[in-house]
């Protein structure tokens, strides 16, 4: 499998949809040309409106894990057949662009600018309204030291 740009999704960006709901990625996140890495798999976030975008790595890890659920779960088979409603597999086109489909630009309540935060392994996309919103109060970064010491990091 090909490596996709640095292997890390790291930072903040900003970028408008297009007219056909294309949003352009961050160049060092997108997959080298030669790459046959280069699907996608963008699932609506369980934590807030916005949408978690992963890897082929990731899709696979992801795929492993959801085979696992016993057919006897019946909620856990439930909680995957609402989240797989709204998921959209999609490739990076040569202009480093991705296209959402309208469920999810819908979920995301993204209008027309997008904020694209990269969270190591996964990335994720907000409606530039919703990411302003979470990030109004300025943070002091000792407030997270519990959760990065609770977390292993």
């Amino acid at each position: 499998m090909g490596e996709i740009g640095t292997g890390l999704f790291v930072g903040v960006f900003r970028h408008n949809l297009d007219d056909k709901s294309r949003l352009t990625i961050p160049s060092q996140w997108r997959p080298k040309l030669d790459s046959e890495a280069n699907d996608f798999l963008a699932l609506p976030s369980l934590s807030g409106p916005y949408v978690t975008v992963y890897p082929p790595k990731m899709m696979a890890q992801l795929e492993e894990r959801i085979s696992q659920i016993s057919m006897a779960d019946r909620s856990g088979r439930q909680a995957v057949r609402r989240v797989m409603q709204l998921a959209h597999r999609f490739t990076c086109d040569k202009q480093g662009r991705i296209n959402l489909n309208e469920k999810l630009v819908g979920y995301a309540q993204i209008r027309k600018s997008a904020v694209l935060l990269g969270e190591i392994s996964t990335f994720a996309i907000y409606s530039a309204e919703y990411y302003d919103e979470l990030n109004a109060e300025e943070d002091d970064m000792s407030n997270y030291a519990d959760d990065f010491k609770r977390l292993g990091l």
